[in-house]
């Protein structure tokens, strides 16, 4: 993200009405500032903001648009840099589905009834009886882009090709100030704009990372060194070239290394496939394991001490990054398929490698120095392509709230603190909330990226901005939703524990924070 050069001027006092289009566009080379949709009534001489900002459209904030579609007088809008909604387009993989159950859509373990669930968009479809004889409880992923497309681009409140660039609060008004490039089809500035809001939330997503040692060779374009972000459009190339090496042993790398090896002749696969963890290991999906993807495990996981928690999330990492049954089961059943003729498959697949250092060879060619862990012995891999399947990392807040940072409360490792109600904890003067989603995982833990939190985490925001707004929840929530308790019963937890030291710190009292809320008093309790 970028802050534009120019200081685009004030907007209209007086937003266009309802029936008017989204925004103005001025001419090319003149900034203006973007006319927004109507919110509540404007204070006399002042600008008329929102309720509730969103930055970023993923599957969260999509979620929480989709929710906030049903609660009444709620002004809202959200805005993404992308001309439109697309989920991870490069591993749309044939045959790929979903790790969650259909449930986990955006919607409908909040409010089943919402005309925004994918059981809605089957019907929409003319596709309820077809998924009915399917009996498919994970759904292919190409299905999940094109339900989450089809929401984006029929809710109102949606608006793509919005580069947001920074973020201000204005104490005098009580509202932020968020300045924001209007993108053109092919992601050129068109027009400048800025936006006012009483409350933001911040669901930017997660980057591909590209591990140290690599990252020199992944960002020349002619060397064949990618993420397994860009798989798809790639796939060509790859299956071309006379060795490809995967690195990463979780469901991308599966996959990636599956549809691979289905692709390339038999007796000449030309594969290797590396991992750093000590087995390719599937993902803890036991009935028990998975409550660790409820809301009453989230909510004790918040209230450990900081250091606990930075402790806990490395040892969980097979609760989501394992691969799934079906997936090795295929990987196996096709190697040994190709074990018939008497021969064996030109792939190999070690666990227990770390990448030290990688240069290139030629103008083809690129050079892995390997290092493994358990027999503490070095070695080199010559190979045509590499594919890094080495997952994400949430993206950093500090430039996009850059003018915010004296006011952000951070923990004893800088990160930003958050609070049971996924609120960055901010200094007492600024009475505006900011929710964060899917930049939390250091304090609500592995649930954080999770689908199947989504529509529960985007109640729980709703809920707390309603009980501000108006001093009722909108969201019944469940009290209970494990059969683990999940510590000794009669504990007190830690209060304020996304705070700095995992102490807390004293927060600012708002209006409506002691809104009497079925959903507060279960979090308190």
């Amino acid at each position: 993200m970028t802050t534009p050069t120019a200081q685009p001027p004030e907007p209209d006092p007086e937003p266009a009405p309802a029936a008017q289009a989204p925004g103005h566009h001025a001419a090319p080379g003149h900034p203006a500032a973007s006319v927004e949709e109507p919110g509540p009534a404007a204070a006399p001489g002042g600008p008329r903001p929102f309720d509730l900002l969103g930055i970023g459209i993923g599957p969260f904030n999509l979620s929480l648009a989709a929710l906030a579609d049903a609660v009444p007088d709620l002004a809202a809008a959200f805005y993404d840099q992308a001309p439109g909604f697309h989920w991870h387009p490069g591993l749309l993989v044939d045959g790929a589905t979903l790790q969650v159950p259909f449930l986990a859509d955006l919607v409908t373990l909040a409010d089943p009834a919402s005309p925004w669930s994918f059981l809605n968009y089957l019907k929409t479809r003319e596709r309820l009886f077809p998924f009915y004889f399917a009996e498919r409880f994970h759904v292919h992923r190409a299905e999940y882009d094109a339900y989450c497309r089809w929401v984006a681009q029929s809710l109102p409140t949606t608006h793509f090709g919005r580069q947001v660039d920074t973020v201000r609060w204005d104490a005098g008004r009580g509202h932020f100030e968020v300045d924001h490039t209007q993108l053109d089809a092919h992601g050129e500035a068109e027009a400048l704009g800025r936006t006012y809001a009483r409350h933001l939330v911040l669901g930017v997503g997660t980057a591909p990372y590209v591990p140290e040692p690599l990252r020199p060779l992944a960002e020349q374009p002619a060397v064949p060194v990618l993420h397994s972000a860009d798989y798809l459009p790639q796939r060509e190339k790859l299956l071309a070239a006379e060795h490809v090496t995967v690195i990463g042993s979780g469901q991308s790398g599966a996959e990636v290394f599956l549809d691979l090896l289905r692709s390339r002749p038999v007796g000449r696969e030309g594969l290797t496939w590396l991992a750093r963890t000590p087995a390719f290991s599937p993902m803890e999906y036991s009935k028990l394991g998975l409550e660790h993807f409820t809301p009453d495990y989230t909510r004790y996981f918040h209230g450990l001490p900081e250091d606990v928690r930075d402790r806990l999330l490395p040892q969980q990492w097979q609760l989501h990054k394992g691969i799934d049954t079906e997936t090795i089961t295929a990987i196996h059943d096709e190697l040994y398929r190709r074990t018939l003729d008497g021969g064996w498959p030109d792939a190999v697949l070690t666990p227990g490698v770390t990448v030290r250092t990688a240069g290139r060879i030629g103008t083809t060619g690129v050079e892995l120095h390997l290092e493994h862990a358990e027999q503490g012995a070095r070695s080199r891999l010559v190979t045509s392509a590499v594919v890094l399947a080495t997952g994400y990392r949430e993206r950093p807040l500090d430039q996009l709230l850059a003018p915010l940072d004296d006011l952000l409360v951070r923990d004893a490792a800088g990160r930003p603190a958050v609070d049971a109600r996924h609120r960055l904890q901010l200094d007492r003067q600024v009475t505006g909330r900011i929710y964060v989603q899917n930049a939390e995982r250091h304090t609500h833990g592995v649930g954080a990226p999770d689908l199947g939190l989504a529509a529960w985490r985007s109640a729980v925001i709703l809920n707390d901005l309603t009980a501000l707004l108006t001093g009722a929840e909108h969201y019944p929530l469940p009290a209970r939703t494990a059969f683990t308790t999940f510590g000794l019963p009669g504990v007190p937890q830690a209060r304020g524990a996304g705070a700095a030291g995992g102490g807390g710190v004293p927060q600012a009292r708002r209006p409506g924070e002691d809104a009497v809320t079925r959903t507060a008093a279960l979090r308190r309790g």
